[in-house]
């Protein structure tokens, strides 16, 4: 659990939306505790923060995930962006570790989602709905392989589930990864780094490194970041 991370980093702020920084381990909405106490999840943080009656948030990350978050301040620009994602313009780009070798280094995961088991996803190898993920990678340590994934769909668990399929669970996911291993992270280890759209004829590009995780914080990892500080630019080299 990473939540000293109070306030909440605002990226960007406007009359229409805000970009926040959301930290690991936090919840997007609130959701009772283990005594049942409902605890306040990122959404009632910035609406405290901010002093804003409203937020309307048009996308969401998992509780173990960091990184970039959209909420609209109004029903008009929701709808807007709710639009932007339906018709895949806005651009997301994502950072994850693992402590696996994958089975290929780049390329694309793609499969339909299925139901498994307590709430998990799998991967079949259809595709009437799939998910869709293209990815690089590149070693930094001995034992620890980054991953720059760009999902071109949003579905639940889609990119935990891409690198599970890939036989290289992120570290520290507790539902994915082997519990043995992910109990010694001190954080799961994916994060929204970058987001690119067109909103209203004006073009928007947000780019934020990860601020928890001690694998997030090495020498080597600050290289690969300058390396990746524009990860648009990354995938159209391939």
């Amino acid at each position: 659990m990473l939540l000293n991370t109070l306030p909440i980093t605002v990226v960007f702020q406007s009359t229409e939306f805000i970009v926040v920084d959301k930290p690991a381990g936090m919840n997007f909405h609130s959701e009772p505790d283990s005594d049942g106490q409902k605890q306040p999840g990122l959404v009632v943080f910035v609406q405290q923060q901010l002093g804003v009656e409203e937020l309307y948030p048009v996308h969401r990350l998992d509780k173990m995930t960091s990184g970039l978050v959209i909420f609209a301040l109004s029903k008009a620009s929701a709808k807007a962006f709710q639009q932007l994602f339906e018709s895949r313009q806005i651009q997301k780009f994502y950072l994850a570790i693992s402590t696996h070798k994958p089975k290929k280094k780049q390329g694309w995961v793609k499969g339909d989602m299925m139901p498994a088991r307590r709430g998990s996803w799998k991967l079949s190898k259809t595709l009437e709905n799939p998910a869709i993920t293209q990815f690089i990678s590149q070693n930094t340590r001995p034992g620890e392989r980054w991953f720059l994934l760009n999902p071109h769909t949003g579905k639940t668990h889609q990119l935990r589930v891409a690198l599970k399929s890939l036989g290289a669970p992120i570290a520290g996911d507790a539902r994915y990864a082997l519990s043995a291993e992910a109990e010694h992270e001190d954080r799961g280890y994916l994060h929204a780094f970058a987001l690119r759209f067109t909103l209203h004829d004006e073009s928007y590009e947000f780019c934020v490194p990860p601020q928890q995780g001690q694998r997030f914080q090495t020498a080597e990892a600050q290289t690969l970041l300058q390396q990746w500080q524009t990860p648009w630019s990354a995938f159209k080299r391939q």
